[in-house]
């Protein structure tokens, strides 16, 4: 059998391990399948080339020329699954748990970027949050802005996604325009290699945006500054020592950690044996227990049930792990395949030994289990193992000892307030979970238990055929939480990617703070526009592009026309002394939406032309009424320029309505499709 030689790729170029290569073992066979690390890595090199190379090349995109990056990124990694499917099994994954890393990476490369399409702008700054205005004219103003980091962002991940953990990370550091050096555990950095291969090969990153290390870091978190990023997942001593490496203190360089949680899930009190919330609790910590042999940062190891269902619970849960098939993950019967490595196994034995200490195992004896279609002596195989902790209150190693592997630990609660003591036990979590057909019992652990873990994944009858499952990280909400699991988070749709960028507050004229945001605002000059705006086409169109309207008269007979065409005979435009009366009005007064007919009628140019569709309107403001015998008149402004296709592009005007005082009277965004 051939051993794979797994290679760092610095700078442009592979480079094989070096002379003091450490082995990586088959999980199914204990059999040394490949080697990687043993020296010969330049990380000064690989620190400039992403600095130099790969940060530039971002940056000269656009958040919209990333996120099509990372859309085809996605799609050119669909098409190869198959390959990272096949090396996979080798970590003790079954075909079921490929879809959890490999399928659910690729996915998240697709989440990240059709947010980054329809959240963020086709620009190259975010601009965070409204203008401030600072003095009293208006002609001085502050606002928020987002860049990029100017450095290099280091992801150290844990061996049980190598797919799944390199991409969730990759995903929004790509979309911020910062490159990456990624170093996979060295367990399973053979499926990691695999993958930046594909995504290399593709062509589709500039060069130096993504660099790989198979094996130690050396000095490479020695060299690291102020412009750059630590984002590491695996345990709280490993995280701990990373964090204290001098250059990331004295350098404040950024952490971003996920480490270890004691997970829990609460079933309700009103989830009684024979309810649909009682079954579908079973099915979760089944598997939760069983997905990737209980090998996830999200797993349950904490089940949290009424003390008078506890029996019933232990006994459904017994059943349900006396059918999983344990064996050989290439075959299409195995539910759990085995560990990642024999010396996991040993620690999980370890931790499960420590558990036993204050919980009595109800389920899986690891001396004594069947394995199908492998060697149980040679491979990293256990059984799934159910602890039951009669006194949760007085125990203390359940609530600190995490054995990464299918290990839970079963425990009663009195009342909903007991359940959620012993829930935030775990001093940090990055999720726990009820399952409850009751409104108050979710707004009770909400507010009980919120601020100890990361996310609250509740679930119902209502909501059970499309949840995804308490231990699924979605990429569209905050993957982390606090004290325990490491204080830091991933993910959350774009929250994730503010942390690969600097938040500045920027001052000055209007003019200033359109320039820098590519966004017009009031203060700030208009563009005379050469000829009716809605003749331009998307590509010619300026920002501060402005048309003024002639002046309409509102007049009586309008808005009684109106309110009869329309039905909306609200008082305040019919009858002159309850409107009056009204401290809001000074009599009757037009309808809003009569005013934005009227509007439209004054900039509308009705000949066909680039404009392709009107698609709505936001931040719609009333302010100040219109009474019968005022006049209004329109601004037009070019605000932003979104291109969508290589066909048409979004245009956002910036409208504005003044009376014939000049006085503002409603304030709106126009969104138009044109033609580019």
């Amino acid at each position: 059998m051939s051993i794979r030689k797994i290679a760092s790729f610095v700078a442009g170029q592979w480079i094989a391990p070096g002379s003091g290569a450490r082995p990586i073992e088959s999980a199914i066979t204990g059999e040394v399948i490949a080697e990687a690390g043993g020296g010969g890595v330049d990380f000064a090199a690989m620190l400039d080339h992403a600095r130099t190379r790969g940060g530039p090349s971002l940056r000269a995109m656009t958040f919209h020329d990333r996120a099509r990056m990372l859309k085809a990124l996605a799609a050119h990694l669909s098409k190869h699954k198959q390959v990272l499917y096949d090396l996979s099994f080798d970590t003790g994954a079954t075909q079921r748990d490929h879809l959890i890393d490999v399928d659910g990476g690729i996915g998240t490369l697709f989440v990240f970027a059709s947010k980054g399409r329809r959240e963020l702008p086709d620009a190259q700054v975010y601009l965070d949050g409204g203008v401030e205005q600072l003095s009293k004219s208006g002609q001085f103003l502050g606002q928020h802005i987002c860049t990029p980091l100017q450095g290099v962002a280091v992801h150290i991940n844990a061996f049980n996604f190598p797919v799944w953990g390199m991409l969730e990370k990759l995903a929004p550091t790509l979309l911020a325009g910062v490159p990456a050096i990624v170093k996979p555990a060295t367990a399973t950095c053979y499926v990691t290699e695999a993958c930046v291969r594909l995504m290399l090969e593709s062509d589709l990153l500039p060069d130096g945006a993504l660099q790989m290390v198979a094996g130690g870091t050396g000095d490479l978190l020695d060299r690291l500054g102020g412009q750059d990023i630590v984002s590491f997942t695996g345990s709280a001593a490993t995280a701990q020592m990373l964090r204290a490496t001098p250059g990331i203190l004295q350098n404040a360089v950024r952490f971003v950690a996920e480490q270890d949680s004691l997970n829990a899930s609460i079933l309700g009190p009103d989830a009684e044996p024979g309810t649909p919330e009682f079954d579908l609790f079973v099915k979760e910590v089944i598997r939760e227990m069983t997905a990737k042999a209980g090998q996830k940062c999200t797993a349950i190891r904490r089940i949290l049930v009424p003390e008078a269902r506890t029996d019933a619970m232990i006994s459904a849960l017994c059943d349900k792990l006396g059918k999983t098939t344990i064996g050989d993950p290439r075959l299409e019967g195995t539910r759990m395949g085995a560990l990642v490595s024999n010396a996991q196994k040993r620690d999980v034995l370890e931790k499960a030994a420590t558990i036993g200490l204050e919980a009595e195992r109800v389920f899986g004896n690891p001396a004594d289990f069947t394995v199908e279609g492998a060697d149980p002596a040679r491979g990293a195989f256990l059984p799934p193992m159910l602890y039951h902790c009669a006194d949760p209150d007085a125990a203390t190693r359940v609530h600190e000892t995490e054995a990464f592997g299918p290990v839970s630990t079963i425990m009663g609660y009195r009342d909903l307030d007991h359940a959620i003591a012993i829930a935030n036990r775990g001093q940090g979590s990055l999720v726990a979970s009820v399952i409850t057909h009751d409104p108050a019992v979710a707004r009770a652990v909400a507010l009980g238990a919120g601020a100890f873990h990361g996310r609250l994944y509740f679930n119902d009858r209502a909501s059970m055929a499309e949840a995804t499952g308490h231990g699924a990280p979605l990429p569209h909400m905050v993957h982390g939480g606090p004290g325990r699991a490491g204080g830091g988070e991933e993910m959350g749709g774009i929250r994730g990617v503010m942390h690969y960028m600097q938040r500045s507050a920027v001052q000055g004229s209007p003019d200033m703070l359109a320039a820098i945001g590519e966004t017009w605002m009031p203060g700030a000059a208009e563009r005379a526009a050469p000829a009716h705006p809605f003749t331009r086409r998307f590509a010619d169109l300026q920002i501060g592009e402005t048309l003024h309207t002639d002046p309409r008269t509102v007049t009586l007979e309008d808005i009684e026309h109106f309110a009869e065409f329309t039905g909306d005979t609200f008082y305040a435009h019919m009858d002159e002394e309850a409107a009056a009366a009204n401290p809001f009005f000074p009599g009757r007064v037009a309808h809003g939406y009569l005013l934005l007919s009227f509007a439209a009628g004054l900039f509308v140019e009705p000949t066909p032309g680039p404009v392709l569709a009107n698609t709505g309107l936001d931040a719609l403001r009333f302010l100040k009424p219109v009474s019968p015998g005022d006049s209004i008149r329109v601004r037009l402004t070019v605000k932003k320029k979104t291109r969508r296709t290589d066909t048409y592009g979004e245009v956002r005007w910036d409208v504005g309505l003044t009376n014939q005082d000049g006085e503002p009277v409603a304030a709106y965004e126009l969104l138009t499709m044109n033609a580019y």
